[in-house]
């Protein structure tokens, strides 16, 4: 734990608590995400995001029953009168993946601008869920015989599809199938977050300490990736914290020694060669 920060060890106990909750609460968790990137919003800032979700639910009209009409109305309010949208230039932003800047400036990456309707139309009482297309996340309501997608990072339009299969070809260059339109569950929204606060942390070696707190918060969620570890110690190596680094890659080793022999040595290597740097 940083000296400059005694609030961490507490936000990673509720982070990791509330991701073991039998129904953890997105929002809570995307704001503890945020607490990493800026610890001194303080409860304060986290009760006003959850206080802004609430208002912009409580503008949302009474008596919606339809999905298409959930999603018209979500649209109406957050995307043309609140302006809530993304453009490609969000996509260099740090603050487009963490929730409360997101709820200020109206802009963000299309999982966060989703998890903002997400969490506005569960309040209000819609049948809403996170769809985690592959390169683009978008929102679902309804059942799937009545399910009407909508993509909030266009300000919330309708989509078919037709339509989301042009955009999972567009980015990915793969074929929409029928398991790609599953709800996404809280846990896993999370990590692809924590995935992209990752990449954009990756291409700026300035910027360790974003890819450390993001690969720490990843490996307290109950299912990651084992390789999180691995990373995990590079990044730890990269800033300059040698034994920990080392440390961590051999423990990393005796976990997939069993299945992946010459990987394990090679990252056995590459410890020793963490260690000796500090001579």
């Amino acid at each position: 734990m940083s000296p400059g920060d005694p609030g961490r060890a507490e936000r990673r106990r509720r982070f990791a608590e509330e991701a073991r909750a039998a129904r953890p609460d997105l929002a809570t968790l995307c704001l503890l995400v945020a607490a990493e990137a800026d610890p001194a919003r303080g409860e304060a800032g986290l009760d006003a995001a959850q206080a802004e979700l609430d208002r912009l639910a409580g503008e949302l009209p009474f008596g919606i029953t339809e999905p298409r009409a959930w999603a018209r109305a979500l649209a109406d309010l957050l995307g043309t009168r609140y302006g809530f949208h993304g453009t490609p230039g969000d996509y260099r932003l740090l603050e487009s993946s963490l929730l409360p800047e997101v709820l200020r400036r109206g802009r963000g990456l299309p999982i966060l601008l989703s998890v903002v309707w997400i969490e506005v139309a569960r309040r209000a009482g819609a049948p809403v869920y996170g769809v985690a297309l592959p390169g683009h996340f978008v929102v679902g309501f309804g059942a799937p015989d009545e399910r009407v997608l909508a993509d909030p990072f266009a300000g919330g339009g309708t989509l078919t599809e037709a339509d989301a299969a042009r955009l999972i070809g567009g980015a990915t260059g793969a074929a929409l199938e029928p398991s790609m339109l599953v709800p996404a569950d809280p846990l896993e929204t999370v990590l692809r977050v924590l995935n992209n606060i990752r990449a954009w942390a990756a291409t700026r070696p300035e910027r360790s300490d974003v890819s450390l707190w993001a690969v720490e918060l990843s490996l307290l969620l109950p299912a990651h990736p084992a390789r999180l570890r691995y990373e995990r110690a590079q990044v730890l190596v990269r800033r300059g914290e040698f034994l920990l680094g080392a440390a961590e890659m051999e423990e990393y080793a005796r976990v997939v020694e069993a299945v992946e022999p010459t990987t394990a040595e090679s990252i056995r290597t590459r410890a020793r060669a963490a260690r000796a740097r500090l001579n």
